[in-house]
């Protein structure tokens, strides 16, 4: 019996987006485009003869714009929502309204070399979709991305640095969090970090999110929580009630001098098709910190941080993963708890939890 195509409707009021994704998506076997349309006002026309599994939407509009959009869906009829947006600051942060909003995924388009730039997402635009139609939509409402090309081939975290040798640095009264997340991650980041009082230990973070993006999203984590949240710059010093977010396009690692931690920014090539990766961050969490720091993954698409976190477990981290029920995607905590790297499954109501009691 043949498997059911995946019903896209697309929003964008670019004649050319709307071209070149219409054609992207109709030599993709798995996805049926039921329709285009040029404003939400076309779209809820098609939307009373036809619903779709998934909605590719832009942000800025005519007639009504897609955050307005985006919220009548959520409230009349929760669907998937990936979000194709411009890769300005300006786009970002109405970008990241829109995840708050519900949205599950954003694809960023430059303002300029349109068409060839979709032409070559075409295999990030179709991840996304297909990521999108098989997340837990009943989630995506409570209380994401990846920045650059896939590659040809997948590279580990051995790309970036070698793996912990089982001896971690000593012990010290410095505890730190490392966590990691992809698709359903802004509103799951949300729901932990706001639960979190001041004093409370530090955290490094990997979410996977375009470049421009990280600092949009860490602004406004910053304004909701009684934490400090931003952007990580290299040579940060990882304090009790700061969380540093990785910025996109960059791979964020933990260092260690004496008794201190910091963070440490670096360019490199993908990992786990990402940009930054959550292997990479957890591995040098494993290698610096050891059982000094917990590892917490959570809600996304793929693989990337399972083996991570198990380094981490084997240098004595205390590890914990999402469980399936409050994730959008159960794809990496899945993935971690297949290679027992997890000590904990736990709901994402209760993770904050393990961040405040080892």
């Amino acid at each position: 019996m043949p498997t059911k195509k995946i019903s896209v409707l697309l929003v964008d009021d670019s004649a050319v987006v709307r071209q070149v994704l219409l054609a992207i998506l109709s030599d993709t076997p798995d996805i049926h485009v039921m329709g285009a349309a040029s404003d939400p006002i076309f779209a809820m026309d098609k939307l009373a003869r036809e619903w779709p599994d998934v909605i590719v939407l832009d942000v800025e509009m005519p007639r009504m714009d897609g955050i307005t959009f985006l919220k009548k869906i959520m409230s009349e009829r929760p669907t998937p929502v990936v979000i194709c947006s411009s890769l300005t600051q300006k786009g970002a942060e109405t970008s990241l309204q829109a995840l708050s909003a519900g949205a599950v995924e954003i694809i960023t388009k430059p303002s300029t070399g349109l068409k060839s730039f979709l032409i070559e997402s075409a295999a990030e635009l179709v991840a996304a979709i297909r990521a999108a139609a098989n997340s837990n939509v009943r989630n995506l409402g409570k209380r994401s991305a990846s920045p650059a090309l896939v590659p040809a081939s997948k590279l580990s975290a051995d790309a970036i640095l070698p793996a912990a040798n089982g001896h971690a640095m000593a012990q010290t009264t410095e505890r730190i969090i490392a966590i990691g997340t992809s698709t359903g991650g802004t509103q799951a980041l949300e729901a932990v970090l706001t639960a979190l009082p001041r004093v409370c230990p530090g955290m490094v973070i990997v979410q996977h999110m375009p470049e421009k993006f990280t600092a949009s999203f860490a602004e406004r984590l910053n304004s909701l929580c009684e934490v400090e949240v931003r952007e990580a710059r290299n040579n940060d010093r990882i304090l009790p009630g700061l969380a540093l977010i990785a910025p996109g396009g960059k791979h964020l690692m933990v260092t260690r001098s004496g008794a201190y931690y910091h963070a440490q920014v670096i360019d490199g090539p993908l990992v786990n098709r990402h940009r930054p990766s959550v292997d990479v961050l957890f591995r040098s969490v494993a290698k610096f910190a050891g059982k000094n720091a917990t590892g917490i993954i959570m809600t996304g698409m793929g693989d990337d941080g399972a083996r991570g976190l198990k380094e981490m477990l084997e240098a004595g981290a205390a590890t914990v993963a999402q469980d399936e029920a409050s994730c959008v995607v159960f794809g990496m905590p899945k993935e971690a708890i297949k290679l027992n790297a997890a000590q904990r499954i736990m709901a994402l109501e209760d993770i904050h939890q393990a961040i405040l009691y080892k």
